[in-house]
């Protein structure tokens, strides 16, 4: 019998399959699941339609690179693609990011990149939020409660418990008659 995987483990190994980077029963597995539950096939069919659309897009900007010289791709733009993620991230000092909103005011093609890159991250962000909302289960918390669960039952057993106090109350008393006959 093939070994059922969930939707959220689905989704959550869909990249790796897609990139072929899953081992052969893991592959399996997700391609059994993909067999029967039409939901998850559908979003691995949306995520090879992205993953081909930023190839193309890739492979596009990169043929526009090469047919031509732009006037607009100076060392000052080399500068701002170096810094463009750290300005993003504001891990820049105030004169950096000055610097950087600077060129990106001067040169359309910082300009338009900046744009990019801040609807790309917004795009992330609202794909994490929905993907976080449709999450039917919070994974941090249910560990927790698993390790609860095993501590919990790891507790003696009150026969085990009140034989050992009573152990060491007979133990006392032994010792306080041994010291008193000595004595």
């Amino acid at each position: 019998m093939q070994q059922q995987l969930t939707c959220e483990q689905v989704s959550a190994l869909l990249t790796y399959y897609v990139e072929n980077k899953l081992n052969e029963p893991l592959k399996k597995y997700v391609e059994y699941h993909l067999s029967i539950c039409p939901e998850c096939s559908e979003k691995l069919k949306k995520l090879k339609k992205i993953a081909s659309n930023f190839n193309e897009i890739s492979k596009k900007i990169h043929e526009e690179d090469q047919d031509f010289e732009n006037p607009y791709k100076t060392k000052q733009y080399e500068d701002f693609k170096l810094n463009l993620s750290a300005y993003i991230d504001n891990e820049l000092s105030d004169e950096e990011s000055i610097r950087i909103k600077k060129i990106a005011i001067s040169n359309p093609i910082a300009r338009k990149d900046l744009e990019d890159i801040y609807t790309f991250k917004r795009l992330l962000h609202s794909s994490f939020d929905k993907t976080k909302n449709e999450a039917r289960q919070d994974y941090s918390k249910n560990i927790l409660n698993n390790i609860y669960s095993l501590h919990c039952t790891n507790k003696l057993d009150p026969f085990y418990l009140i034989m050992t106090i009573f152990s060491v109350i007979v133990a006392v008393i032994i010792l306080g008659v041994v010291n008193i006959l000595i004595i």
